[in-house]
């Protein structure tokens, strides 16, 4: 286990495990690494307000596999670069960032998995660069076009989206995300999981990631960059094989979101998790990596 006096998080008592900072698309991003080299690589992407850290407990099953696995922190979150503006945050730069990160591989495609903003960053990658991605992995978030639809006409869907819209305000909201030691999100996170999910431990290496400088407002200007900058990618079907995990009581998605995303892959299979949360991969961490190493491995 290797620990650092500025690290967040540990990293995983893993042999092969490193950590770096790598320039890509512009930023340098702290990415965890473990596997060998030669091994197929495997990209895991946290969402919001993760960090690379939510991905720990996967690192030795797939490295075990026979898999190289990255993890980034993506940019604005954690020890990454924050760059400034929203601009910043479109969703070509974010994915433009994992193309490059598998370029420092020297390869050219991997296998991509992503939760939340992860997901959101993996079924781009898939669209816009389809060429890079193998397999994709993709948990409690759905395919764009399916998103937008349902945000659109679903009022249980704009109710539970209540927190995009308040987070385009200016200043606000990074003071009420901030305040009481970050109460908001470790409440998201606790009373929006199954008991039990999170320790303190987690709920004190996240506070560490979220209190580095600008990390707030870099967070949150993923979302404002979703409502300003729209790029839509020019294709809406997904080519790579796809494996969706999704936890059925996300206090933030409903459900049918995802048999409708399915249906924007070539080739899809769902994994429905019926009493589980938004916060399906801490949840149900072995039952979700043995779902993702079938798939990679098929």
């Amino acid at each position: 286990m290797e620990t650092e006096p500025d690290a967040s998080a540990p990293t995983p008592d893993v042999p092969s495990v490193e950590r770096d900072f790598r320039d890509v698309n512009g930023v340098s991003l702290h990415v965890v690494s473990a596997g060998d080299p030669d091994d197929p690589l495997v990209v895991l992407l946290h969402g919001f307000p993760e960090f690379w850290y939510e991905w720990h407990d996967y690192v030795e099953p797939f490295v075990e596999a026979g898999y190289r696995v990255l993890i980034p922190d993506q940019r604005g979150y954690n020890r990454s670069q924050k760059p400034t503006g929203s601009s910043s945050y479109r969703i070509t730069q974010l994915s433009g960032d994992i193309v490059d990160l598998i370029g420092t591989e020297g390869r050219e495609a991997a296998h991509v998995i992503g939760h939340d903003w992860g997901a959101a960053v993996a079924w781009d990658l898939a669209l816009r660069h389809p060429a890079v991605v193998d397999r994709l992995g993709i948990i409690n978030v759905p395919h764009p076009t399916v998103f937008e639809r349902t945000l659109r006409s679903n009022p249980t869907q704009m109710r539970k989206s209540w927190y995009m819209f308040f987070f385009q305000l200016p200043r606000l909201p990074e003071w009420f995300v901030g305040r009481d030691e970050y109460e908001f999100m470790t409440k998201t996170m606790r009373e929006g999981a199954r008991p039990g999910t999170f320790s303190e431990t987690d709920f004190e290496r996240y506070r560490g990631a979220w209190s580095q400088a600008g990390a707030l407002t870099a967070m949150l200007s993923w979302y404002r960059s979703l409502f300003r900058h729209r790029e839509d990618p020019q294709r809406e079907r997904v080519t790579a094989p796809t494996c969706i995990v999704w936890g059925e009581n996300d206090q933030a998605l409903v459900p049918e979101m995802a048999p409708e995303s399915a249906d924007y892959c070539e080739e899809a299979s769902l994994e429905r998790f019926h009493d589980a949360t938004h916060w399906v991969p801490h949840e149900y961490p072995d039952r979700v990596a043995d779902i993702l190493l079938d798939h990679v491995g098929s």
